[in-house]
Formats: C-alpha cells, structure tokens, sequence
C-alpha cells in the first residue's frame, strides 16, 4: 500500500464507507443515499429542494430520482415554499422522522468506533489535510484553465 496515490486511498476508502452503510441499509430496504437525504433535510422546517443537491454532493438527476422514491416510499412530503413560489420545500413524515433517527444513529456509530480507534491528533491531521485538499480543489490549485487550454 505504500505504492497507492492519495486519490486512491481516498477513493478506496470511500468505496468501502459506502458499501459499508449501503449493506446496513439494505437490512431495512433502503440505501446511502436515502439515509444522507434523510440526514439532509432540516426536521423543522423542511429544505428546499434546490439545495439538497449542492449538500449532499449529488448531481440533480440523481437526487430527484432519491426523492421520488422517498416520497413513494413516504419518507416525505414536497410543499411550495410560501417564500418562493416557484421553490418546493422537502418535509419529513413522521416515518421519514423515524427513518432520520436511525439513519443518524449508525452514523453517529461510525464516527465514535472511528473515534475510539484513532487518535486524537491522528483525526485531526485527517481532518486539516481532508480541509487542504478540499480548499486546493475549490481554488482550482490544482489543474488550472490556463494549463488545459487548446491552442
């Protein structure tokens, strides 16, 4: 493993991070991305739905085939916004309530057995290179237009 790029090892852990969850939602006839969704959307006063995408991480298509089948399933409600009334707002149901508690609690597992097996400033090396690499990608530090561009 010493041979493996950084983007492997964070391609590949994520890899396993998502059959990991998909495997425990599956014992509830669910997925990963239903349990995020759920996780996503405020239990109060329901999200818009614009911005449950750019939250999540999730292409448009993607996430209105995820709500659909919420929905379907009855984990939730649309209603229009009353403040734009172009923009629909995602609710929970109740059920989709339920949903949302256990969703939290197997992620809230995760973090604690991660927590209790790594130290302290292990984490949070993790979390500030985790930081660096996401602020180089957002200010295009990486790959420029300018390096890519035809001539």
């Amino acid at each position: 493993m010493k041979d493996a790029t950084i983007d492997y090892v964070l391609r590949t852990t994520w890899l396993a991070v998502t059959k990991m969850y998909n495997e425990e939602a599956s014992k509830f006839d669910s997925t990963m991305a239903t349990g995020f969704a759920l996780l996503s959307i405020d239990p109060e006063n329901g999200t818009p739905s614009t911005s449950l995408g750019p939250k999540m991480g999730m292409e448009a298509t993607s996430l209105s085939r995820t709500l659909k089948n919420m929905e379907e399933r009855g984990l939730i409600e649309r209603k229009p916004n009353p403040e734009d009334g172009r923009g629909v707002l995602i609710f929970l149901t109740e059920f989709g309530r339920e949903k949302r508690n256990y969703s939290k609690e197997k992620v809230l597992t995760f973090n604690e057995t991660i927590k209790a097996n790594v130290a302290t400033e292990e984490l949070e090396s993790f979390y500030k290179v985790a930081e660096i690499i996401n602020n180089m990608i957002s200010n295009k530090k990486i790959y420029n237009k300018k390096e890519h561009t035809l001539k």
